[in-house]
């Protein structure tokens, strides 16, 4: 069978990480989180002060961008690959409130997005690939031969978020949650730089009313068609 390249988009909190590591160990493709690595240039950019509630320091970012490394190692206990700062495992940190407040304004900054692109390309050479973000069928693969688009409620998101929060035992508000993917989804689908759109290829999937095995075996299923058409 042919191996494909597999991209997925959508907005904040739509669940797309969780069945993209699912369906990649399905298929025994690799899985790249790319929001995972933005997330991890904001957490840089956080412990090197140059972004806070007050100010963004985006020229001192773009001057550090070559000090930031960013890689993927699998954990054979969890089952998918965590994510690593020069050579330190921020999985849990990346995953907070306090970086998802900022993480859609450092994907607003040009630089940052064009160092990421070529890393994620380049991870997607040989196919065989699972990718989720904003702009993966967009930018990153726009020649992907299956592209997804998933979306559900802003409450609903938020309502996803904020129990998984409160799982992990973070002190958060249902109300700080919802204002946060309201926030997000705006600024990632008006930046001037790769905004959040589906692309005109993609497959939407509104999953405000699946479960998360509905979800996942519905997707299943569209990914073995595709794999069928494209292997004949």
């Amino acid at each position: 069978m042919e191996r494909i390249t597999i991209a997925i988009d959508g907005f904040s909190s739509t669940g797309k990480s969780t069945v993209a590591k699912r369906l990649a160990k399905a298929l025994g493709y690799i899985y790249v989180d790319s929001g995972a690595m933005y997330r991890v240039v904001t957490l840089y950019a956080m412990q090197h002060n140059f972004i806070n509630k007050s100010s963004f320091d985006e020229d001192g970012l773009v001057a550090d961008l070559n000090k930031i490394h960013i890689s993927f190692q699998f954990n054979d206990h969890l089952g998918f690959a965590e994510v690593y700062l020069n050579g330190t495992n921020v999985e849990k940190q990346i995953r907070t409130l306090e970086v998802s407040q900022f993480v859609s304004q450092i994907a607003t900054v040009s630089e940052v997005r064009q160092q990421l692109v070529k890393q994620q390309q380049q991870m997607g050479v040989d196919k065989g690939v699972v990718m989720d973000g904003r702009d993966i069928g967009t930018v990153v693969f726009p020649n992907a031969e299956l592209k997804l688009f998933m979306t559900a409620s802003a409450e609903t998101r938020a309502q996803r978020r904020y129990d998984e929060l409160l799982e992990r035992g973070d002190e958060v508000t249902y109300e700080d949650v919802l204002n946060n993917v309201q926030t997000r989804d705006r600024i990632d689908s008006t930046r001037e730089d790769s905004p959040l759109t589906m692309a005109k290829d993609a497959i939407k999937i509104d999953n405000s009313n699946m479960d998360l095995e509905q979800q996942f075996e519905y997707i299943y299923q569209l990914t073995r068609d595709r794999i069928s058409q494209v292997s004949k």
